[in-house]
């Protein structure tokens, strides 16, 4: 690995404090450094525009929370190219190097320790009379959502083609196993692990309580309709790209590219939930 990205949580002190450490540190390795150019105060002559990071590092290192990280891996989606998350946010999910470490971190990563795991991404359409409104793409999740009213929305979802409910809602939840424990946890969904193939689907505050989340393969092909909203809603990729839809409107989701993450040795994934969820109890020592 010659060449690093670096990308930064927007108008956090303490990371461009740090991104400038980091800077540093790289370039005494050898390293070529290339610098989100939002971060102009400080990129300089390395500037690199987001979207052309995938083509032009070899690992991408985002200082933030796993907000700064889905902003990132938006452009990387289809890439190869591995992201290392240093957290320093709150739970931290996707973004799992301390910030303590950081050095230490980044030096196993680039000398090939780090263990990259694959995640598939969503892609999320909204339609109107059968012509494309917006698209996108998420990491973690696609919502639908009742939006700024306070008054349910009524919807109806379809997978590949097939009717399987409509629905009152305050919306509707569909994650990747990586968004699992992120807004579709919070709305009563399971956790899926990474290694599997499947999305979450699962209604905020449904009318009817036997509206359950279910857990789909994630060959198949989702669509939601409106069709009845006292105002008009929207649909949030990822909880940071927002788009107004209507009654009558449908929202089409699929399975699409991949993004890279790449991990410190050892991780163990079960041990990442009981740290970051809190989980109580100790395993049983084994009695000879």
């Amino acid at each position: 690995m010659k060449t690093v990205g670096i990308s930064i949580k927007r108008g956090n002190e303490r990371a461009t404090e740090l991104a400038l450490e980091l800077i540093d540190w790289l370039k005494s390795q050898g390293k070529a450094v290339r610098i989100d150019a939002d971060m102009q105060d400080i990129c300089g002559e390395n500037c690199t525009p987001m979207q052309d990071m995938p083509s032009a590092v070899d690992l991408m290192l985002v200082l933030g929370g796993d907000g700064s990280l889905l902003n990132a891996g938006r452009h990387f989606i289809g890439s190869e190219t591995p992201i290392l998350g240093i957290n320093l946010g709150r739970l931290g999910f996707l973004t799992e190097a301390p910030v303590d470490d950081m050095f230490q971190a980044v030096a196993t990563v680039l000398d090939g320790g780090g263990e990259v795991v694959r995640h598939f991404s969503l892609r999320a359409e909204g339609w109107r009379d059968g012509t494309l409104l917006a698209s996108g793409n998420a990491m973690n999740d696609v919502v639908l959502q009742r939006n700024r009213h306070p008054r349910m929305i009524e919807f109806e979802m379809r997978v590949g083609g097939h009717f399987v409910f409509r629905v009152r809602a305050d919306g509707l939840v569909l994650a990747t196993p990586a968004g699992s424990t992120a807004y579709a946890l919070s709305a009563g969904g399971p956790i899926v692990h990474p290694g599997l193939d499947a999305i979450t689907v699962a209604p905020v505050c449904p009318h009817i309580l036997s509206n359950r989340p279910i857990v789909l393969p994630a060959s198949e092909s989702i669509s939601l309709r409106l069709t009845d909203v006292p105002a008009p809603a929207a649909m949030n990729l990822d909880g940071q790209m927002v788009h107004e839809i209507l009654e009558g409107d449908e929202i089409r989701v699929c399975k699409d590219g991949g993004i890279s993450l790449v991990y410190l040795p050892g991780r163990n994934y079960y041990k990442v939930l009981r740290n970051k969820l809190h989980w109580t109890g100790r395993a049983e020592e084994n009695k000879a």
